[in-house]
């Protein structure tokens, strides 16, 4: 069973590799001698080395108080989130998971071994309680592939205690500062080992040329193309993809929102700009994204539907609830949710999935690139945003013209669609188009929420007239229902009458 620890440290370095003394330090009332401690730790990595690339690291370590397996994640600077896994021979399934998006199909090696011995001390307060570690870490590193070196050196680590102060660390920061110690040049002891054991290249001999520059000349600089731009937009929705599918499987909060939002985004940008890149490439992997997003769907719609039932009843008087309707909410929201989780995390382990990020990663590295990519991106990116919102403000007046119903309320859910797909159009276009670009983001985006709590609440009358049915099935009292679908029904009336004099605001920004 994999653990997850929170890591808030710093790392330093000496001249003399000693620690000077610590009992000055605001709040500190004692220094503890510890002992020392034998680590020994292989980290593993691709050949060519995706995990160091994008920030993490795995290791099985033997020796202290945590060995076993542990993997790292990024989370700000000097704080990391270390998963742990028992000691074993292979790499544990739990955190091979946690790594497959980044390493596919690719095996993980053996890459580095570092030993330690780890010169422990503990800060402590008044009354005892740890207030962070201190540890003098005398390292040596040996490469274990290609014709990799060795390297010795000495470290100082502070590690905040769990649940401590983060300004602790600044105290004893300036406390070591004053003593001459300084941070560490390297984030890690894995990249500094990386560094100093990297095998010696032999150096290029550049042939000579006598040729020379004219006085005053500058290289040149190729200007960005609109290529330049989709395709830059398209790597940073690859990279989330990637990125978010560990925080999927560890099930933190707005990663499976995250990582949806990243494949309507890449599909947005496909649509929009068809000119840039050729739709017969694309529109295949479109569809496998359409495939994904459904899935992660699955438990996203329900999550929010739930929410908004329960914050409903929540803000019912009593006297209006009658009959078991929490329960029977609780057991609606179960059944439809069951085995979702384990199902995501099945298509995430998919071969099917696997496929669609190795796609993603062709595309972006050897683009299907029409003429127009070529072209100016003020020119080709403005004319897809401009046609974009020419499609919204025609679905929008056609919602408009509708009476209320159902047929309105299916032109205002393609509208909201449109608006997001015109919003990601805008944002793919703001880096060249500037404050026009990003005007249209914000507009979009309140049309988006306007029309969404529309949408929701079309959804949320729907999920009460199915529970209101299956509780008088059973015998209870349906009113409770009828009285929270009566307020959705105020709140679509309020979202459709708002709805007018907001697009009127918006058309008359985009005609500024």
């Amino acid at each position: 069973m994999a653990e997850t620890k929170r890591e808030i440290e710093r790392k330093y370095e000496s001249d003399d590799s000693g620690l000077p003394d610590l009992t000055g330090v605001a709040g500190v009332a004692a220094v503890l001698d510890k002992g020392v401690a034998e680590l020994d730790a292989t980290y593993y990595d691709t050949a060519d080395a995706r995990l160091s690339a994008a920030s993490l690291t795995l290791r099985r370590r033997t020796g202290g108080s945590d060995e076993g397996w542990h993997l790292k994640f990024p989370v700000a600077p000097g704080v990391r989130d270390e998963i742990r896994a028992p000691l074993s021979d292979t790499l544990p399934r739990a955190l091979a998971g946690l790594i497959r998006s980044h390493v596919r199909d690719a095996d993980v090696v053996p890459v580095v071994r570092l030993r330690s011995a780890r010169d422990v001390r503990d800060l402590v307060d008044a009354e005892g309680r740890l207030l962070a570690e201190v540890s003098v870490d005398a390292v040596r590193a040996d490469r274990l592939t290609g014709d990799g070196g060795s390297a010795q050196w000495t470290e100082i680590e502070v590690e905040l205690a769990d649940g401590g102060d983060p300004d602790f660390l600044d105290k004893v920061d300036k406390r070591l500062r004053k003593a001459g110690v300084r941070p560490s040049a390297s984030a890690s002891k894995l990249a500094r080992a990386l560094a100093e054991t990297e095998p010696k290249r032999k150096k290029k001999v550049k042939p000579r040329t006598d040729a020379k520059p004219a006085a005053g000349a500058r290289a040149s600089v190729t200007p960005a193309t609109a290529g330049d731009h989709v395709l830059a937009y398209l790597r940073a929705q690859r990279d989330a993809i990637v990125q978010l599918d560990p925080a999927v499987r560890r099930d933190l909060p707005d990663s499976v929102h995250g990582m949806r939002v990243a494949t309507r985004r890449t599909r947005g940008a496909f649509r929009s700009y068809a000119k840039v890149l050729d739709r017969t490439a694309t529109d295949p992997i479109g569809e496998e994204l359409k495939w994904l997003a459904g899935e992660l769907g699955v438990d996203r719609d329900q999550e929010v539907l739930t929410d908004r039932l329960t914050a409903s009843l929540d803000a019912l008087p009593r006297p209006l609830v009658t009959g078991p309707v929490r329960n029977r909410l609780r057991t609606w929201a179960r059944a439809r949710s069951g085995g979702s989780r384990r199902r995501l995390i099945a298509v995430l382990d998919s071969k099917r999935y696997l496929a669609l990020l190795d796609t993603l990663d062709r595309l972006v590295d050897e683009p299907p690139l029409l003429a127009a990519a070529a072209g100016a991106p003020q020119k080709v990116l403005a004319k897809a945003v401009r046609k974009d919102f020419g499609q919204v403000a025609a679905l929008v007046e056609e919602a408009l013209a509708q009476p209320p119903g159902a047929d309105r309320d299916l032109a205002l859910h393609d509208a909201r669609k449109k608006a997001k797909r015109t919003r990601y159009s805008a944002e793919t276009a703001a880096p060249a188009l500037g404050v026009p670009a990003a005007d249209l983001v914000r507009l979009m985006k309140s049309l988006q929420g306007l029309l969404g709590d529309h949408q929701d609440s079309v959804m949320t009358r729907e999920a009460l007239r199915d529970l209101a049915a299956q509780a008088h099935a059973a015998g209870e009292s349906a009113f409770t229902y009828g009285v929270l679908h009566a307020r959705e029904e105020r709140r679509a009336e309020l979202a459709e009458a708002a709805l007018p004099q907001a697009w009127e605001t918006i058309v008359a920004a985009m005609e500024v």
